[in-house]
């Protein structure tokens, strides 16, 4: 039995349609009333963060404020980019080149004694990044900033991930018998129509992320068909054949169930079996949001929310329908990843479609079976 990640794309259009009506009527009632607020909490969140990596890169557990600024000084420049003021763009990238130059020594000094040389490798990679983007900026080449940028960022990124330490929290040990992930993993999913590349992210969901893994080990998924789809909205599997709606576990012929986890920036740690709605975080964000094509998310049912077991879903996010920060999936569903690549497939695949195998290519020392 398919288990329900969210209401229907038809409720939510509903939803979405009286949203758009109560927009309409706000503005009348705020001048009346002289209470502009209610209005501007309405909307959805304009500069909410939409690239998959750069919601992992900032949902890393470590404190580096010279490489994260030099990381968000990059991210900031899609706006000019888009507006072509090359100018701004220029003066962006110079500084960062100067703030670069001005750190490096500090920035080396974060990372320990083994770790050191690739970070400097990575540095100067960072330094050829940015003097690649500085002559594009300068010649006013979009597509050359835009991979120059990418090499940039994704040097910052390694070196971020360098600098992480030890598991940053305790897992309760009420879940002591279930899998974790303690760390990040890359997997392969191969579909009936082509192959996905995504990111599971332990650091922040790492039970939802170790029992998915623990899955793709044992290939339980291989094989498995797609037995929802909803344009703009869900790609669903993971149910297995049979009377079961998850994974049962043969030693104790039990279905294994995972709770629903969810982080908050500035929390030390997830929360578990308690919605946005629950602690009455209604403007909350989750380290990792339902904010970009091909979030992954662990289902269960309307009933419970420890329920979820094995299926799971791409958010097929579209920013009308499901923005941001304003949809019906943040803080009622685990996200726990990120497609990264292969997203013309993801663009393809229905419930004609399977999952052929799912491999997982890196992190595989991150995956521990129980507390």
């Amino acid at each position: 039995m398919a288990q329900q990640p969210a209401p229907s794309a038809g409720a939510w259009a509903c939803q979405a349609r009286r949203a758009l009506l109560s927009l309409a009527i706000l503005p009348l009632l705020s001048l009346a009333l002289l209470l502009p607020t209610p209005v501007q909490a309405a909307l959805p969140q304009g500069n909410a963060v939409k690239d998959p990596s750069a919601i992992l890169r900032n949902a890393l557990p470590v404190e580096a404020p010279d490489l994260q600024d030099l990381q968000h000084r990059l991210e900031a420049t899609s706006d000019d980019l888009r507006a072509k003021r090359w100018a701004a763009l220029v003066n962006t990238v110079r500084r960062s080149q100067a703030r670069l130059g001005t750190r490096h020594n500090a920035i080396l000094e974060q990372f320990g004694s083994s770790d050191r040389p690739q970070a400097e490798t990575l540095l100067d990679q960072l330094a050829e990044h940015l003097q690649a983007l500085a002559t594009a900026a300068e010649a006013e080449q979009r597509d050359a900033f835009l991979a120059a940028r990418r090499d940039a960022l994704a040097s910052i990124g390694e070196a971020e991930a360098l600098l992480v330490g030890p598991f940053p929290y305790a897992i309760p040990s009420q879940f002591d018998a279930l899998p974790r992930l303690l760390g990040r993993a890359t997997v392969e999913i191969e579909t009936s129509k082509g192959d996905l590349t995504a990111v599971v992210d332990g650091y922040n969901a790492p039970l939802t992320a170790g029992a998915f893994i623990d899955l793709v080990e044992k290939g339980f998924y291989d094989g498995l068909p797609f037995t929802r789809a909803e344009d703009f909205y869900v790609l669903q599997t993971g149910d297995p054949e049979g009377p079961a709606s998850g994974y049962v576990d043969p030693r104790t012929k039990q279905e294994r169930t995972v709770p629903l986890e969810i982080r908050i920036p500035g929390e030390s740690a997830p929360f578990y079996n308690q919605t946005f709605e629950d602690l009455g975080l209604f403007k909350a964000e989750a380290v990792l949001p339902f904010a970009t094509l091909g979030t992954l998310g662990w289902a269960h049912s309307d009933e419970r929310l420890d329920d979820g077991s094995s299926q799971f879903f791409f958010f097929l996010y579209e920013p009308e329908l499901t923005p941001a920060g304003l949809n019906l999936v943040d803080g009622r569903y685990s996200a726990f990843g990120y497609v990264v690549d292969g997203f013309d497939v993801l663009g393809e695949l229905g419930v004609d479609d399977r999952i052929v195998k799912i491999r997982l290519i890196d992190g595989a020392e991150n995956l521990q079976s129980h507390g």
